[in-house]
């Protein structure tokens, strides 16, 4: 059962290290680092690291098809970061994370527009459930857009993008050194994104660096390559809606370290996620009705 289901453990485990990745990125902001800066160094950190470890596997598996594959990977995921960056100026952390999660609605219709693939009845409802669960458990009463909210929402297009492709992807290439491409791309896009913003001067404390490497070891290097590997196994739409419990679990970081208040609010938000795991994962067969055994010891025909 655990190696059947090893591709789904993988991802609750990129959930958790996501959910927990706001202290990280609390502890960078506090320390005087600018968002795309924190781009910039924990991509550069985590190409760095890949490198040093994996650095004969990546060199062995290096092609034109990975080097192209790996760098769509790589813009892709530093321009969602960017928008959801620059999209958190203008609306609140709450929008933001809820607009950033429909990413789990939009990934099962990639593959339908691009590959005319089969929409999944199931999955789509399980989808829908876990958006409506993290939109309970981040959005306040009030409800207005803005500029704030379409960058979000062009965030999770983009992120529904990454998770569709990473799949594609996956199937093809080495995990390890379509990752490191990725990285590498990730740092160069950002890295031009800094200097033409104007923040190439970094003054941060040490507690903001180590924010940083706590971003670019755990939230970065592991939790990407995690769910590269993983998504070997699972498909995209079940991906989404496992890493959507990203929400979840940060709010059970928050009540943990920031002494956050359990509502009933959140146990409902929690309650609808896990709901659509579990009908996305078991598609809902224990609902469906056994077929009796038919005993055909007396028929005379």
């Amino acid at each position: 059962m655990t190696k059947k289901h090893s591709g789904e453990i993988g991802l609750i485990a990129v959930a958790i290290i996501w959910g927990s990745g706001f202290v990280g990125t609390q502890l960078s902001l506090d320390g005087g680092f600018r968002p795309i800066q924190i781009l910039t160094l924990r991509f550069l950190l985590s190409t760095i690291i890949l490198n040093i470890i994996f650095f004969k596997q990546i060199k062995e598996n290096l092609c034109k098809g990975i080097l192209i594959s790996g760098s769509i990977l790589g813009a892709v995921l530093c321009l969602s970061f960017a928008a959801q960056t620059v999209g958190l100026v203008y609306t609140t952390p709450s929008k933001n994370a809820f607009i950033t999660a429909a990413n789990v609605v939009i990934v099962p219709f990639i593959g339908f527009i691009l590959y005319k693939r089969k929409l999944d009845k199931i999955g789509i409802i399980s989808s829908i459930v876990a958006l409506i669960g993290i939109g309970v458990l981040s959005l306040d009463e009030g409800v207005s857009v803005n500029i704030g909210d379409f960058l979000t929402l062009i965030c999770a297009i983009g992120f529904a993008f990454h998770i569709f492709l990473t799949r594609e992807f996956t199937l093809k290439y080495n995990s390890i050194a379509l990752t490191s491409i990725q990285f590498m791309s990730a740092f160069l896009l950002s890295l031009i994104l800094q200097i033409i913003s104007g923040e190439g001067k970094i003054v941060a404390t040490s507690a903001g660096y180590l924010g940083v490497i706590y971003l670019a070891i755990f939230g970065t290097t592991i939790g990407f390559l995690l769910q590269t590997i993983c998504q070997k196994k699972v498909d995209g739409t079940k991906t989404a809606i496992i890493l959507s419990t990203e929400a979840v679990f940060g709010t059970i970081f928050s009540i943990i370290i920031l002494g956050e208040v359990i509502t009933i609010k959140m146990i409902i938000g929690c309650i609808l996620i896990l709901g659509a795991i579990i009908s996305a994962e078991t598609k809902l067969s224990f609902l469906k009705p056994n077929k009796p055994d038919v005993d055909y010891s007396n028929d005379n025909t």
